[in-house]
Parts: structure tokens; C-alpha cells; sequence
């Protein structure tokens, strides 16, 4: 990160809800436009988001439930989120 930068703290945008979905028997991402229907590792991610927590933050808690964690897949994924208006930054 560079100097001075300072680190992003995801968030679900106020638009978009992480729910369970028992008809499903899943968690859901649920936006005006669609239901994204989650694993359970994304959900996890997800859930951490709170706009406190930097992406390493949520990585280093999730250690404790995974086995590996890989930081740049959490990126990767709370990216593509972020590209479709469901994760903002703050």
C-alpha cells in the first residue's frame, strides 16, 4: 500500500443484504436486481465485512475457521462484489 494510503475497509453497500435463506438452505447476497446465492466460505467472508475490518483483518479471523486462507482470493472476490455495486469501501 502506498505511503499515506489508507487501508480499505469493505462493506455491504446500504442497498444490499447477506441473509439466510432456509428454502434455499443457504446464505444469500440479496440486491434490487438479484440473489446471488453464496457458499459458505463467501458468506463468511461477507459476514466480516463491516467496514472496520481491513481485507487483511478479515483474512487473519477467518484463519481461525479455515485451514488456508489466501488474502488475494478474498480480493478477487469482495472485487468482483465491488464491481457490481454490492461492496463499497470506506
Amino acid at each position: 500500500m502506498p505511503a499515506g494510503e489508507e487501508p480499505r475497509r469493505p462493506r455491504l453497500a446500504p442497498h444490499v443484504r447477506l441473509t439466510y435463506d432456509r428454502a434455499r438452505d443457504r446464505h444469500v447476497l440479496l440486491t434490487p436486481e438479484a440473489v446471488t446465492v453464496l457458499n459458505g466460505t463467501g458468506a463468511s467472508i461477507l459476514s466480516l465485512c463491516d467496514g472496520r475490518r481491513t481485507v487483511a483483518e478479515i483474512a487473519a479471523e477467518l484463519r481461525g475457521t479455515y485451514k488456508r486462507v489466501d488474502e488475494d482470493e478474498i480480493r478477487t472476490f469482495l472485487g468482483r462484489l465491488t464491481k457490481r455495486r454490492s461492496i463499497v469501501h470506506g
